[in-house]
């Protein structure tokens, strides 16, 4: 029997509302698709379980699992800044049975950060979706005498050498935005690099540290403790999971640095079939509806996103120029 054009796309569609594997692969081998998935998904995650993106990504895989009826398992592949996870799936079979769950840093920043990357973020990897926006806090010890962003660049400009800044490590967002400060204040500020946000924010507590920029997810307690002090957010608006906190650009101080935010995205091999490219976003469009993936994405103090592959490439040309001249500005080059 043969269907014209819309019938024909409108009954696609209706099979892949029901996220029955079986109808779908049928109906996609009779129009000469390639019949995905045909087994489990490999979710990679290049860092540790047990923080935001990994929660993100197993949230995402329990969803996308019902939705494609097989299995999505989530493989933590943590190590060398995201590095190790990220090439892996770049050296997978391009059959949209291997996918990349990441952050920023491994998928865009990395290539601007180290002299020797084994992957290639613009040539080995078809961006997919980014799937929630992550901007961070700026907070500061309740002795800074400061409220606002405006009030904290005056004081660091005023005092310069005094002040130190807190870092999860060398050519992270919080690294290179507080270098991106401290050189435009002339404050020559001093950085330290911890290893992860929960020190680094323990150091902050204690007097060791003035200012930091962190997930509202390590901050939160501590601002609504008092026992930090929250300046602004990054990013253009507020996070729905602090809404009383300001963003740096509402405050005046627009500056790309600041506005800039990372984000937590997916990713597949180069080469990965178009039409399944098609399929797997029009499955994570739908779940992305889920009030349970919403609930998680804003509870890990991100913003849901989940956008087109074509409208994540254009985000990507936007923001590449930026976080490469922060990465100039920071001095920051890694082996």
């Amino acid at each position: 029997m043969r269907f014209s054009q819309p019938n024909r796309r409108g009954l696609l569609q209706g099979m892949a509302a029901l996220g029955g594997s079986s109808l779908l692969g049928t109906a996609l081998a009779q129009t000469g698709k390639v019949a995905w998935p045909s087994k489990a998904i490999r979710l990679v995650v290049p860092f540790n379980a047990g923080g935001a993106t990994d929660i993100i990504a197993r949230t995402v895989g329990e969803a996308l699992s019902k939705r494609i009826g097989q299995p999505v398992v989530v493989d933590n592949k943590g190590g060398a800044a995201g590095i190790l996870g990220t090439d892996a799936v770049a050296k997978a079979p391009a059959d949209g049975h291997t996918l990349l769950l990441s952050l920023s840093t491994s998928m865009l920043i990395n290539q601007f950060l180290y002299t020797k990357l084994p992957y290639s973020p613009q040539k080995d990897f078809v961006l997919l979706t980014q799937v929630a926006a992550a901007p961070v806090t700026l907070v500061v010890h309740p002795s800074v005498p400061a409220n606002n962003m405006k009030e904290l660049l005056a004081y660091a400009k005023a005092n310069k050498s005094k002040l130190s800044y807190g870092s999860w490590g060398t050519g992270s967002y919080a690294h290179l935005a507080g270098a991106y400060m401290s050189k435009t204040m002339d404050a020559d500020m001093v950085h330290v690099a911890y290893k992860g946000e929960a020190p680094m924010i323990q150091e902050l507590i204690g007097g060791q540290l003035q200012l930091c920029f962190s997930s509202a997810l390590n901050t939160k307690p501590f601002i609504d403790s008092g026992r930090v002090k929250a300046i602004g957010v990054t990013g253009k608006q507020r996070m729905d999971i602090l809404p009383k906190v300001p963003s740096i650009f509402e405050q005046g101080v627009q500056d790309d640095a600041y506005s800039i935010f990372g984000w937590v995205a997916m990713g597949a091999p180069a080469g990965t079939p178009k039409d399944v490219i098609d399929q797997l976003y029009a499955h994570l469009r739908e779940i992305a509806k889920d009030p349970k993936l919403i609930e998680r994405i804003v509870a890990a103090g991100f913003t849901p996103m989940m956008n087109s592959p074509q409208e994540f490439q254009q985000n990507y040309q936007r923001d590449m120029p930026i976080w490469k001249q922060l990465v100039e500005t920071a001095g920051a080059r890694l082996d």
